[in-house]
């Protein structure tokens, strides 16, 4: 069975968008691939990091897996810095890639703007710990989003890098399984803004945690136009909010925005709001009460992230102990 690798940022605050793009999916694979899922918390001190926050948020992003369906009996999950492989291979790895890879980055142009010698070191070497999150599992396959693309095809060079320059085939060439462009979720108040955690309006946004009832108030005062739905999409360029409805609607109901403006075509938004309502709610509000519940037990999540870490090193140990004996590395004799 072929291995998977993924990873999601301990951000906080997860919501509907977090849960179309990468955890649903996530949720759909584990019955086909053996699934190592983390919470890259390594990678989130690229940028500065309240302690405390940052503990809550790795715990929210573990219980937003879980409740989102991802089962941690049968995959593994875990946040990346109970397993210290990440790093030691991410080591190897600085010591293998060339300064012109790292150099093409776009990711860290865009991050780092203009003050590019203001910038972590972390920021500008992180796609080198990605491809050691990945290659210390040797997974074969790693879903990710078109703008990481980038990172996987760094991650198959420093694999090959490695097992030219000590003329071993030891780390696999992994493939990038490029998600399907997530629905592009926007703010319940206003369709031109994405929806972001960010946003003052807790009203703009589903948050993962929320409950069945909240789901459905929020839904009802999401904001529309007078008019009734139309009969192609076209029509929508200019009705920003509707469309935005529209495609939550088809993302959570897994069809395509033009089946589902075919089916409400003519109707009001108060029908369609219904609708609506209690789609999301049948989806989404199973899984904000799981969170809830897990929240209020964080130790019930930190014992599964630690379960998941044990379960992680078991794999990750051997692999980079292999790696660490082919560069040359003394290791211990007892």
């Amino acid at each position: 069975m072929k291995r998977i690798f993924s990873g999601i940022q301990p951000s906080g605050n997860l919501q509907l968008g977090n849960y179309l793009g990468a955890i649903r999916n996530w949720a759909q694979m584990q019955n086909d691939y053996e699934c190592i899922f983390c919470v890259v918390d390594l990678h989130a001190i690229t940028l500065p990091q309240d302690p405390l926050e940052m503990r809550d948020a790795t715990r929210e992003a573990a219980a937003g897996v879980i409740a989102g369906g991802v089962n941690p009996e049968t995959c593994i999950i875990f946040n990346q810095s109970q397993v210290p492989e990440h790093a030691e291979l991410a080591w190897l790895f600085n010591c293998v890639a060339r300064l012109g890879w790292l150099n093409r980055m776009t990711q860290f142009k865009e991050k780092a703007g203009k003050d590019r010698d203001g910038a972590f070191v972390g920021l500008y070497t992180y796609p080198v710990l990605q491809a050691a999150d990945i290659l210390a599992y040797k997974a074969t396959d790693v879903p990710v989003g078109e703008d990481q693309k980038q990172h996987i095809e760094l991650c198959r060079d420093i694999a090959q890098a490695f097992n030219s320059m000590y003329g071993k085939d030891f780390f696999p060439l992994p493939e990038a399984r490029i998600q399907k462009a997530a629905a592009r979720i926007m703010s319940l108040r206003d369709g031109t803004k994405k929806m972001s955690k960010s946003d003052p309006s807790d009203y703009s946004r589903i948050n993962m945690t929320d409950g069945p009832d909240a789901i459905a108030q929020k839904i009802r005062k999401a904001k529309t136009d007078p008019y009734p739905l139309p009969d192609s999409l076209r029509e929508l360029d200019e009705r920003p909010e509707a469309l935005n409805l529209i495609t939550i609607f088809a993302a959570l109901s897994n069809k395509d925005e033009q089946s589902v403006i075919s089916e409400f075509a003519g109707r009001g938004f108060g029908e369609f709001k219904k609708c609506l309502a209690d789609l999301a709610v049948e989806t989404m509000g199973p899984i904000g009460e799981e969170m809830q519940r897990l929240m209020a037990c964080p130790e019930e999540v930190d014992t599964l992230l630690n379960v998941g870490a044990i379960k992680a090193r078991e794999i990750a140990e051997p692999i980079v102990k292999e790696a660490k004996e082919i560069v040359g590395f003394l290791g211990p004799r007892i």
